[in-house]
């Protein structure tokens, strides 16, 4: 369970949302200390601003939302972050690509979400980890529903082709 906080309402809030703060955090940054960090900061910041919260049903997205916006402050104040670009990735895979299961490590998989730019990753561990709609994604992202729809397109494809080498990797060690 996360940091000790009020009781009430807002300590409700912390209890029902840490786990799944801390383990959005944890994607983003990739390390257990940097999330713990990342959403005691974000439940620092919701309490300041709980009041301007105006439909308590909307709740995990505004929390999402400043955890996101906190670790964007992190990332401008000269954090650096291994990002690879994705302009010249081959969108294409074959059929044969598409069916394939990965038995990948989740730490090979965290390495792999950590060298996606953000503006990629983020569509990424919302849609497939957190289950956010592509709606609820552009809202929070600011963006057009087609372009979440284009970055989850094209992190996916990255990290296809990412995995895939690091299984062959593997079967090439053993």
């Amino acid at each position: 369970m996360g940091p000790s906080m009020p009781h009430g309402p807002f300590g409700r809030l912390v209890d029902e949302h840490y786990a799944q703060l801390y383990r959005y955090a944890f994607r983003l940054c990739g390390t257990s200390d940097a999330a713990a960090d990342l959403t005691q900061e974000a439940f620092v910041k919701a309490q300041a601003q709980f009041s301007q919260l105006r439909d308590p049903a909307r709740v995990k997205p505004w929390l999402f939302t400043i955890l996101r916006n906190t670790y964007l402050q992190r990332l401008r104040q000269g954090r650096n972050h291994r990002e690879v670009p994705l302009d010249d990735l081959e969108l294409a895979t074959s059929q044969e690509e598409t069916d394939e299961t990965y038995d990948i490590e989740p730490q090979k998989l965290q390495e792999a979400l950590d060298e996606l730019p953000e503006v990629f990753r983020t569509p990424l561990i919302l849609f497939y980890f957190e289950e956010f709609s592509y709606r609820d994604i552009a809202e929070q992202m600011n963006i057009p529903i087609g372009t979440v729809m284009s970055r989850l397109a094209r992190a996916k494809a990255y990290l296809r082709q990412r995995l895939s080498r690091i299984r062959l990797q593997s079967d090439d060690e053993h």
